[in-house]
């Protein structure tokens, strides 16, 4: 054999042996690999990229084009996926309408996943959605439900559909959200319960809530209830779409909660019971997807480990076996947000509708805890709140921001909870450029106490004037403001 030979032959296996590497091996996919094509169908694109997943590892996606899903596909542990410029994955209904493009596997089990990243994606929703089908209550299109570690970057989606949200996260530890953009009818953001996540340089054009920290929530909305903790959620856009009224908010901050089952207790839709270990939620969802306008009264003890059971005419879903009777949220810090839409700005709040009773009647109080507004700029002259207020929550800051036309109101309904507590609110070094009267601070809760602590704040009107409606409340004031200060 030559040695001119010999040296091609080495040539063709270093060759082949890189293609390999960079295909399959060193812990590098390339989804073409099993097929993943624009040209597939999206039965075809479903297999091939699970096929993909399955190795573990960096899985890339690198030819742009729009390639057809027809159902979810299931990432796992210690696994990133990256999508280059211009890939778009398109849901299409070649086999029946489902709901996730993709979710991480240990969902189906509640077990946890860890290390997962996903770079590039951009769904296009393309009229497929179904509120939710593998778990109840888990609605994105992009999922997530017991994972830990979690990297969602370069996220796009620009035609949410009105029963499903764009992002949805549930029972996580270390999540971060960065350069995300998400348009349409539903929410972008909807977390449940969790500890440890950033969200940043996020731009919501949405008909429903921009952002949801629901760590109570709609039985048909959350898969599991319980505390959303220290994060930080920063360089947010919150813009108007165009023709659409002006619901939900840039952020939604609901609480919840609820008592040990009891026989003879009077339920309704979505509440909550503890009982053998676990938690367990009425579903009054009617067939037309809206909820039930009635009580029932429970006569057997639900005692299920998984699904739905139905018991005395009452449909119980087995919510979750780690047992806790308060949800809310504490220690978040809202940095740097942009908001051009007109509507309600940050509501703290508990449900109290058909779809949901956040707090069941004799439950704990859940008490929301230091919520912190650092340069919240408010770019529109609407005339919703600025911070809405029917939970009680012990301390919330608002620093370095700059208001018009609203301020804060505290409402709730009289009888509903025992007892809103007391709030402390700081307001310091902002800019306040309405004319004339300001109201800073409204009451609607009888006997609430509120300590308002004012300083370093600029008007830029000279007639500016701040006023505190004080309802039925306690109020404590230190106010550098004109029409507050002594």
């Amino acid at each position: 054999m030559s040695k001119t030979f010999s040296r091609t032959l080495v040539l063709i296996f270093i060759l082949f042996s890189f293609l390999k590497s960079y295909s399959q091996g060193s812990g590098i996919t390339n989804a073409s690999t099993f097929g993943f094509s624009p040209d597939a169908t999206g039965i075809e694109n479903v297999k091939s990229l699970q096929a993909a997943l399955n190795q573990g590892g960096n899985i890339i996606v690198s030819k742009p084009g729009t390639y057809k899903v027809a159902g979810t596909s299931y990432i796992g542990s210690n696994t990133s996926i990256e999508f280059a410029k211009g890939v778009i994955l398109q849901k299409v209904n070649e086999e029946g309408t489902f709901s996730h493009v993709l979710l991480n596997k240990g969902a189906l089990t509640r077990t946890w996943d860890e290390n997962i990243a996903v770079k590039g994606l951009h769904i296009q929703v393309n009229g497929v959605v179904k509120r939710y089908d593998k778990i109840f209550g888990l609605r994105g299109q992009l999922a997530f439900f017991y994972v830990k570690d979690l990297r969602i970057e370069g996220f796009r989606c620009y035609d949410i559909e009105g029963v499903q949200f764009s992002i949805h996260v549930c029972t996580f530890e270390d999540l971060l959200i960065d350069d995300t953009i998400l348009v349409g009818d539903k929410d972008g953001i909807h977390l449940g319960r969790g500890n440890r996540f950033r969200i940043s340089n996020a731009t919501f054009k949405t008909l429903d809530d921009a952002l949801a920290l629901n760590a109570h929530d709609y039985a048909t909305s959350n898969p599991e209830v319980g505390w959303i903790e220290n994060g930080v959620i920063e360089n947010c856009h919150d813009l108007s779409l165009e023709g659409q009224p002006l619901v939900g908010y840039f952020c939604r901050i609901l609480a919840g909660g609820w008592i040990d089952w009891e026989e003879g207790l009077e339920l309704q839709n979505a509440d909550a019971v503890v009982t053998g270990g676990r938690i367990y939620r009425v579903d009054g969802i009617g067939s037309d997807g809206k909820p039930l306008k009635k009580t029932w009264v429970t006569k057997t003890r639900p005692t299920h480990k998984e699904g739905t059971v139905e018991l005395d005419g009452i449909k119980w879903v087995m919510m979750q076996d780690d047992v806790q009777y308060t949800a809310g949220v504490r220690n978040v810090v809202f940095r740097d947000i942009f908001l051009e839409k007109p509507r309600q700005t940050f509501s703290i709040h508990f449900d109290n509708s058909s779809w949901s009773r956040s707090y069941y009647p004799g439950a704990e109080i859940p008490e929301q805890k230091q919520l912190l507004f650092d340069n919240v700029r408010v770019l529109h002259d609407g005339d919703k709140p600025f911070i809405k207020v029917n939970t009680p929550v012990d301390v919330f800051t608002v620093t370095n921001s700059s208001l018009r036309n609203t301020g804060i109101l505290f409402h709730g309904k009289e009888g509903y909870v025992p007892d809103y507590g007391k709030t402390q609110v700081n307001f310091y070094g902002n800019i306040l450029n309405k004319e004339g009267e300001m109201v800073l601070v409204e009451n609607k809760i009888p006997g609430k106490e509120i300590v308002l602590k004012t300083a370093n704040n600029i008007e830029i009107s000279d007639d500016f004037k701040a006023l505190v409606d004080k309802g039925e409340g306690k109020f404590k004031i230190e106010s550098d403001l004109t029409g507050l200060k002594k």
